[in-house]
């Protein structure tokens, strides 16, 4: 298996951490032999210092900008030029490369790009016409959720049969994450008490909304804004709003655990891991009533319209004014523990299964071998 590692480089957002958790598991199997590489001109050194210990990197640097305009013209440079041949190559952030062997298998995590393309980077204007072209070309669809899943099969013409879901998983040091200690809480300068938001300030993620609605209710906790940099309008904050950053993900997880709710209003999600990581340490949730976000929620949520910041604020001071509720964090614990790495990588090690036979099933059948 030859999977692309390219979202291990850099600070890592959700599909960064899905992608390193995924190797991980899939590392430490014995029916797959795993191989990665990255589509990166200056990243390949980190590269092998950003995969699990014994998997081989493969491939050497290139322009990812050239390679991302070819691609979107073309079916060249094929993988195999780049990364050598492979059985089977998993792209794991949206964009599939051509190949002339390997069977391809694509990880689609929202289609939050078909409707708004502003919610992109500049870099990222040309994904709809290479999502649309990856999941042409690839035998496997995954998704990180039944409601992506159905989008992709809804919108992006791909068949129920080619399409897997892989959901996301949650590591079991959340479930057991500490609050804070003071030296932490000095260093981010957190106060006492705070609401959470986690996640880029990239547009989709709402935080427009979240912060006109914190600034509808003074009562509120302040606002702890963690996360990388992101793109967009610049936002109005207020003294009451703090932002501490990207974070490691054990800093992280005690911020998260000294939380009095964690807040995801995006406007569009795939699948939500915050969600999953905050009811994992016990934290309340409030979050956008979106398809993905309930099914991750498993109705232990607070659900808001997407957009309407006064809705918001309202259940925000609900959330914040409710008693402390042991038996509300074991309910979000147990749920949370329904979603594991191992079964995310079970699934995917099925989907590259499902790859290998429907390309030998459409060898037979069209008579092309």
């Amino acid at each position: 298996m030859l999977i692309d590692g390219t979202p291990l480089l850099g600070q890592r957002s959700g599909i960064g951490r899905y992608t390193a958790a995924l190797l991980r598991e899939l590392a430490a199997r014995s029916d797959v032999d795993v191989t990665v590489t990255a589509f990166t001109a200056r990243g390949q050194i980190k590269l092998r210092g950003a995969v699990p210990a014994g998997v081989a990197v493969r491939g050497g640097p290139v322009p990812a900008r050239a390679l991302r305009a070819l691609w979107h013209r073309a079916h060249w440079p094929p993988t195999e030029l780049l990364a050598g041949d492979a059985d089977v190559l998993h792209a794991t952030n949206f964009v599939l490369p051509p190949s002339t062997r390997a069977r391809g298998v694509v990880t689609v995590h929202d289609l939050a790009f078909l409707d708004r393309p502003d919610f992109l980077s500049p870099p990222q204007r040309d994904l709809p016409a290479l999502v649309q072209r990856s999941v042409a070309r690839a035998a496997i669809v995954c998704t990180p959720s039944n409601a992506v899943a159905q989008q992709v099969t809804r919108r992006l013409g791909v068949p129920e049969e080619r399409v897997v879901v892989t959901r996301l998983g949650v590591d079991r040091a959340w479930s057991s994450a500490a609050t804070p200690t003071d030296a932490l809480r000095a260093t981010l300068r957190l106060p006492p008490r705070y609401l959470l938001f986690v996640g880029a300030a990239q547009p989709r993620k709402g935080l427009d909304v979240l912060l006109d609605a914190h600034r509808l209710k003074p009562e509120l906790a302040p606002l702890v804004l963690a996360g990388p940099a992101g793109w967009g309008p610049a936002l109005t904050t207020s003294p009451r709003v703090h932002t501490v950053g990207y974070l490691d993900e054990a800093d992280l997880r005690c911020v998260v655990a000294g939380a009095t709710a964690v807040v995801l209003p995006s406007l569009d999600e795939g699948f939500g891991l915050p969600v999953l990581e905050a009811m994992a340490a016990g934290i309340p949730v409030v979050c956008s009533d979106l398809p993905a976000l309930r099914e991750v929620a498993g109705g232990l949520a607070a659900l808001v319209p997407p957009a309407d910041s006064a809705a918001l604020a309202t259940a925000l001071v609900r959330v914040e004014g409710a008693a402390r509720d042991p038996a509300g964090a074991a309910a979000r614990r147990a749920h949370a523990a329904r979603y594991s790495w191992h079964a995310c990588a079970d699934a995917t090690v099925r989907a590259y299964r499902k790859a290998r036979d429907w390309a030998v099933t459409r060898e037979e059948s069209t008579g092309d071998r």
